[in-house]
């Protein structure tokens, strides 16, 4: 059984550490799923259509490139997954707090749901959008012109050639996708978990993990679009968010906005379960060491 820990008096440093941590182990288990999902979003090379297997996208990657190509661009995300879900977690707790109702200690699921929002905002601008261009500029050159050598050379780069905002192409893109994003997987977490504390049904690592999916899932489904443009923003050569929306409607008409679901979805239920489960545990840990320093 775990600790339950969303107590209201959890430390804001409890929130970021295993947010932090959770985000860290996530990005890092899941990482060939959103490899595979970033490669179907960008253009298709002529005469080399991208499989929409993700197990296929993944084994033709390793036949022809190695394990070492399955992680291009891990880093950077995992990097940037930990200030991402440190800040996501920290400021989602905080925000809710500020909105749940004060007898019940519990949110309406609509505040659920822009509490989430709020956070993802957030994280978009303070982490979110110079890592996802980074790891996508790098996938996205490892399979063209191949002149990044590596993380740090690929920031060089950019930042040479376009300057800071450089960094923050796709911004609009990733900012949509992470305000809905969070939105849904904090608030649906949330929600389901408001469900199961009502009914008295034990939190145990079985239904974190559950809970991390079913929120991981609706996720996917609800935010693909934004997730997809964001991508073609973010390719090595970089892209205005009305240019990539543009590309995805010529290349595959509407239906193209949903590309890469698959791997999404293949990536995100085991992500949700993962980060939910993992943030927990931490959290669980963490949270008597400080408060006893609270306390002292």
């Amino acid at each position: 059984m775990l600790i339950d820990a969303k107590d209201p008096n959890t430390p804001a440093i409890v929130s970021l550490l295993a947010g932090g941590f959770a985000g860290a182990v996530e990005g890092a288990a899941t990482y060939p799923f959103e490899f595979a999902k970033t490669r179907v979003q960008l253009r298709e090379q002529k005469g080399q259509p991208t499989p929409k297997n993700p197990f296929r996208v993944v084994y033709q990657v390793y036949a022809s490139e190695g394990v070492k190509a399955l992680y291009k661009g891990c880093l950077p995300l995992v990097v940037g997954s930990v200030a991402k879900d440190g800040i996501r977690f920290l400021s989602f707790d905080t925000i809710k707090n500020t909105f749940k109702d004060p007898e019940s200690g519990t949110l309406s699921p609509l505040r659920n749901l822009l509490s989430g929002m709020a956070s993802g905002v957030v994280a978009s601008f303070t982490a979110v959008t110079p890592t996802e261009r980074i790891k996508t500029a790098l996938i996205d050159d490892a399979r063209n012109d191949k002149r990044f050598k590596s993380a740090t050379h690929c920031i060089k780069t950019i930042l040479a050639e376009d300057g800071l905002m450089g960094l923050y192409r796709g911004l609009a893109g990733t900012t949509l996708k992470q305000a809905g994003a969070t939105a849904f997987r904090m608030g649906t977490y949330n929600i389901l978990k408001d469900y199961e504390r009502k009914r008295d049904i034990q939190q145990t690592t079985l239904t974190n993990f559950a809970n991390g999916s079913v929120a991981g899932t609706v996720t996917t489904l609800a935010t693909q679009p934004f997730d997809t443009i964001k991508t073609r923003c973010q390719s090595s050569k970089g892209a205005s968010t009305v240019d990539a929306f543009r590309s995805i409607v010529a290349d595959y008409g509407v239906k193209g906005f949903w590309k890469g679901t698959t791997m999404r979805l293949g990536r995100t239920v085991f992500s949700g379960g993962i980060l939910f489960t993992t943030y927990e545990w931490a959290a669980a840990i963490l949270n008597p060491l400080f408060m006893r320093e609270q306390h002292a």
